[in-house]
């Protein structure tokens, strides 16, 4: 993160109204003005100057649903502030007062497990919408920056499969292809227990493709997951495989080494 966008996002969380903006995201993701107008009871005009400085921050996301326009919390710029101001020093105590926490808090819980929210990642990538739509579709430049090559003719109601490329040829990740709109958006079911005994309903991603001149915001929204170990698994996965995509498309090579081994590494 560059001094820049840091200095952006310590004005953005200054402000209380911001903070509790952030807060009922972190509660409830993906919610329009009107919900959160109700919810804060707060003037629509209030909440709109509130959520665009939160925008530019790049702490809240803006996805499109039709005519509606759903906010999400980012968590990426606080994560890297984290890392920056706080992991390098003192870690191993932090986890574990974070840990005694967590389990007081699950232990306190009386009203059943809690939801898992939505997962929404933005990145910029200098490419043409055609090419970012060829690199996610494309299953031989998946194998370079993802390690797996997605196997579909990519039309809706079509099978894709998410395979090994080490010869083996095993299916991690299997679904179905929901919708296909080249080159801007795709959406798919995602089962990452395809060969389960006793299979779950399949979680969603979305990719949306939004060219602006000699650049693309590439939007991957990840919907229906079914328990926290999976929200922090993506977590860590997607920023990871959408580095090396960006890199890719950019320099024409993949990142020196495989960016989600960097998790293992430091753990």
């Amino acid at each position: 993160m560059s001094l820049e966008a840091m200095d952006s996002v310590f004005k953005a969380l200054a402000d209380p109204t911001r903070r509790l903006l952030l807060d009922r995201l972190r509660e409830h993701n993906g919610q329009t003005l009107s919900e959160l107008c109700e919810r804060l009871d707060m003037a629509r005009q209030s909440a709109t100057q509130h959520l665009d400085i939160l925008e530019r921050a790049n702490l809240v996301t803006v996805v499109r649903r039709g005519r509606a326009r759903l906010h999400y919390l980012n968590p990426i710029p606080i994560h890297e502030i984290e890392e920056r101001w706080i992991s390098g020093f003192d870690k191993p105590r932090l986890r574990a007062v974070s840990a005694i926490k967590n389990q007081a808090e699950e232990y306190a819980m009386t009203n059943g497990p809690a939801s898992v929210p939505t997962y929404v990642y933005v990145t910029y990538i200098r490419a043409s919408a055609e090419q970012v739509w060829r690199a996610l579709t494309d299953a031989d430049l998946t194998a370079r920056y993802w390690g797996h090559a997605n196997v579909s003719d990519w039309q809706p109601g079509s099978a894709w499969e998410h395979r090994r490329v080490d010869g083996s040829g095993v299916v991690d990740v299997a679904g179905q292809v929901i919708k296909a709109d080249p080159p801007t958006r795709l959406v798919i079911t995602f089962d990452d227990a395809p060969d389960a005994e006793s299979p779950r309903e399949p979680s969603v991603v979305t990719f949306l493709v939004e060219p602006h001149r000699d650049i693309v915001r590439l939007t991957v929204t990840h919907e229906n997951l079914p328990n926290q170990e999976m929200l922090d698994g993506i977590s860590r996965g997607w920023p990871a495989v959408l580095a090396n995509l960006k890199s890719l498309l950019e320099t024409g090579e993949v990142l020196p080494q495989a960016p989600w081994e960097m998790h293992e590494a430091h753990a």
